[in-house]
C-alpha cells in the first residue's frame, strides 16, 4: 500500500512540476550568500527557489508533498534532466516538436493572455449565441457504411436509406418503431432513435446545420456523413431561460477569443511570405 501511495505522489508532483515555472538561471548558477539545498552536477537550488516553488505547489495539489519529499522530487528532476542532455535528447526529433510547441504557447501567452484574461460576456451577447446556436433535442436513424466503402456498397447503402426515409414520410408507423426496426445505431435504437440534446459542439456539424433549420417534429432528407447515412428528427428545443447557461458562456467566450487570435495572426501573416495549397487537403 505504502509503495502504490509513493508512487502516485511522485507522479503527481512530477506532473505538477512540469507546469511550474522553470527554476531561474540565477540559481541554476548558485548565488552568492544564499542557502543551497541541494546540488546536483553543476546546478544549485536555493533555498529561496525552493521554497517558491514549493508554495506554487500547494497551491495546485490538493495533497501536497512534504517538503522532504519534494526536495527528492526536485532531484530526481534535475537528475532526468541531466541525463537527458547526456543522451543527447535534446535533438531527438520528438523533443524538439515539442520544444516548437512550447514556443508558441510562450508566445501566445505573451501576446495574448492579458487579453484573454479580460474578456467579459454579457447576457445580452449569450441570448444572441443561443437565438444562432440553441440546443435540439433529435432522434435518428443511421444507415452504416464502412470508412473504406466501395462506391457500390455506399449505393447499396444509400438505396436503404431512401427506402427507411419513404416509411417515414409515408406517416403510418411512428417513427420510434422505425428506428428500432431500421437503425444500425445500436446506442440509440432502443430508444426509438433518442441521442437527447445536442448544441453546435457536441453533434457533426452537418447534422446540427439541417437540425437547427427544422421544426420541433419535423424530419430532413438523408444526411451524409463519415458514419453513414442519416434520417433526423427534431424532438424538442430547449428556451434560452431552460439551457446550459455555462455551456452558452463559455462558447460565447471561445467565440471572442477566437476572434481575438484571428486578428492577432492576422497583423502576423504580413510580415510572412506564405504559400499554401487549399485545394491538395479540401477533400481528405
Amino acid at each position: 500500500m505504502s509503495i502504490l501511495r509513493n508512487s502516485v505522489l511522485c507522479y503527481v508532483v512530477i506532473s505538477a512540476l512540469l507546469t511550474l515555472p522553470v527554476l531561474s538561471q540565477q540559481s541554476s548558477k548558485g548565488a552568492q550568500g544564499q542557502t543551497v539545498v541541494a546540488t546536483i552536477g553543476d546546478h544549485q537550488i536555493t533555498l529561496d527557489e525552493f521554497r517558491r516553488r514549493l508554495n506554487e505547489l500547494r497551491q495546485q495539489a490538493t495533497n501536497p508533498p512534504t517538503p522532504e519529499q519534494f526536495l527528492e522530487e526536485l532531484i530526481r528532476y534535475e537528475i532526468g534532466v541531466q541525463e537527458a542532455r547526456k543522451q543527447n535528447l535534446e535533438n531527438d526529433p520528438i523533443v524538439q516538436e515539442r520544444f516548437r510547441q512550447e514556443l508558441y504557447k510562450a508566445l501566445i501567452e505573451r501576446a495574448l493572455g492579458e487579453q484573454v484574461e479580460k474578456i467579459q460576456v454579457t447576457e445580452a451577447e449569450m441570448r444572441r449565441f443561443y437565438q444562432r446556436n440553441p440546443e435540439i433535442q433529435l432522434s435518428h436513424i443511421l444507415i452504416e457504411f464502412r470508412v473504406d466503402a466501395t462506391p457500390e456498397q455506399k449505393a447499396e447503402a444509400r438505396s436503404r436509406a431512401e427506402m427507411v426515409l419513404g416509411l417515414v414520410r409515408k406517416g403510418d408507423r411512428p417513427f420510434e418503431e422505425i428506428a428500432r426496426n431500421y437503425s444500425d445505431d445500436s446506442a440509440s435504437k432502443v430508444n426509438g432513435g433518442d441521442i437527447g440534446y445536442h448544441n453546435r459542439v457536441s453533434i457533426m456539424p452537418q447534422v446540427y446545420e439541417a437540425a437547427v433549420r427544422l421544426r420541433v417534429n419535423q424530419t430532413s432528407g438523408i444526411l451524409e456523413t463519415p458514419y453513414g447515412f442519416h434520417i433526423i428528427r427534431v424532438t424538442g428545443r430547449r428556451s434560452f431561460q431552460q439551457a446550459n447557461r455555462r455551456a452558452i458562456r463559455a462558447a460565447v467566450f471561445d467565440e471572442k477569443r477566437k476572434q481575438l487570435f484571428d486578428q492577432y495572426f492576422d497583423r502576423l501573416k504580413r510580415g510572412y511570405k506564405i504559400q499554401s495549397n487549399v485545394n491538395a487537403v479540401r477533400n481528405l
